[in-house]
């Protein structure tokens, strides 16, 4: 997950794994405005928790809003909610996606709609987390027919070999090419690479007949 999915800021955690889905980091000056804006965030909370979300209202005293910004970043939570007095004003709240750093991944929600919104949101990242994984597994993943063509993808990415089923190829190929089997897809047809077939041929290592085609690749 962490190499999956992480950049140089930190953890990107998937929402259905993330231990806090959501992180309200209140923004303030005066106590004024502290007291405006903490019983927004506290109301908030009750509406994330009424929707079913995992969430965390950071009161840690003493450190900035950038400095809490950046922490909950490197921890990966997928919803930062920004909450400050102009926000407070016009009873919204500013959503940011871990997902997609910057201004692109930033929108705003009626604080009355934030249970749903955050929801809505939290799928959105769910599925493009997803979708980004396969991509990258699919365009590094080749095709391989014999051992020498196995043993030359697995130095480049990921390889797509048929497997007999022995433990003792297994151990073998780790032995010979450090590469391990990264998973057996539950439906082949769908996860195999762009214009190959599933069906039946001969174990990568071995040559004996196989029925399982499995995806291979090192660990770093």
């Amino acid at each position: 997950i962490i190499m999956v999915h992480g950049d140089d800021q930190g953890l990107v955690l998937p929402p259905k794994l993330a231990p806090y889905q959501a992180v309200i980091v209140p923004i303030f000056k005066s106590d004024a405005e502290k007291s405006a804006v903490m019983e927004a965030a506290r109301g908030a909370m009750a509406a994330l928790g009424k929707a079913g979300i995992r969430a965390k209202l950071d009161e840690r005293e003493g450190a900035s809003p950038g400095w809490k910004f950046n922490d909950w970043e490197m921890r990966g939570v997928p919803v930062r909610i920004e909450l400050g007095p102009k926000d407070v004003a016009k009873q919204a709240a500013v959503l940011a996606r871990r997902d997609r750093p910057g201004k692109e991944g930033k929108t705003n929600v009626a604080l009355a709609e934030i249970g749903a919104g955050v929801t809505r949101l939290l799928e959105e990242i769910q599925k493009a987390l997803q979708e980004r994984a396969l991509a990258f597994r699919m365009a590094n993943t080749r095709v391989t027919k014999n051992y020498e063509e196995f043993k030359d993808a697995v130095e480049k990415g990921f390889a797509w070999a048929f497997w007999c089923g022995s433990a003792e190829c297994e151990a073998k190929i780790k032995e010979e090419t450090r590469a391990t089997m990264r998973c057996i897809p539950l439906d082949p047809a769908s996860a195999a690479p762009k214009g190959e077939a599933a069906g039946n041929g001969t174990c990568a290592y071995c040559g004996k007949p196989a029925t399982e085609r499995a995806i291979f690749g090192r660990a770093y």
